[in-house]
């Protein structure tokens, strides 16, 4: 969970839910339900119900799959095939679109998933530490991934940037021009740094990984893009994330953590 308080529902917990006899699962709302989960809610005929700060439960709106003859209808993306058996292979883009477990944005909402949890691990370390300032800004990163899952789950452009206090052009000046914001230079990770410095380092790795597939997933070979909120945001995670950690290398969260 990071600042704004947004979780994230996954298929296992539904599957937990579902098995113990529940047709319905309740969360507060803001939570981002991966595409993993809808496809959970629509097999098993489960409802999804949000919880508002002052106001009763909303049911969750979900593209409904096709039905005849009392069977689910499934389209194969590649072929324009219609088909009552979705194979193990096969998962969804969205709604009743099927394509390969392989496809490329399917590569990219893994590498979302795992980036979500080393943000997740990075942020205990921090937390640990008593580093609570670092904390919430690996939160606010966290959750800036998952508006970029939601966003292209949903094919929605992303908002604006506004990150650590940045917009787009700061983050990537910051990113640039480390002595003249931290007085240090570019640090080369090393492990005398202290396990902080090596999760964040190891984290900038992983957005760079997600960046590669978000390349792969809407970039052709000509440069050209369908998604290029998505790729100049991957980017900018990116950049973002070594700003922590020249910031750690810097001890900048330490002068935090003594005011």
């Amino acid at each position: 969970m990071g600042k704004s308080g947004k979780t994230v529902l996954t298929d296992g917990e539904l599957r937990t839910h579902w098995r113990a006899g529940l047709a319905e699962y309740c969360v507060e709302e803001g939570t981002v339900v991966t595409p993993a989960a809808q496809d959970f809610l629509r097999e098993h005929g489960m409802t999804l119900r949000f919880r508002g700060a002052a106001g009763p439960y909303r049911s969750m709106t979900v593209t409904p799959i096709p039905v005849k003859d009392g069977k689910v209808i499934f389209q194969d993306a590649r072929t324009g095939e219609m088909t009552a058996q979705k194979g193990e292979g096969m998962t969804h883009l969205r709604a009743n679109l099927l394509v390969p477990k392989t496809h490329p944005r399917i590569e990219f909402r893994g590498k979302l998933d795992s980036l979500m949890a080393r943000f997740i691990g990075a942020q205990v370390l921090a937390s640990e530490a008593g580093k609570d300032a670092l904390c919430r800004d690996l939160g606010e990163l966290l959750d800036y991934v998952r508006i970029i899952l939601a966003g292209e789950v949903k094919d929605e452009t992303l908002p604006e940037m506004h990150l650590l206090g940045l917009d787009s052009r700061g983050i990537r000046r910051a990113s640039h021009q480390v002595k003249e914001t931290l007085g240090i230079d570019h640090p080369i990770p090393d492990y005398r740094m202290g396990r902080i410095c090596a999760a964040l380092n190891e984290l900038r790795t992983a957005v760079r990984e997600a960046e590669l597939a978000a390349a792969r997933a809407f970039l052709s070979e000509d440069g050209s893009g369908t998604r290029m909120d998505i790729i100049e945001g991957m980017n900018r995670l990116s950049s973002c994330v070594y700003i922590l950690f020249c910031r750690e290398a810097a001890h900048f969260y330490d002068r935090e953590t003594k005011r």
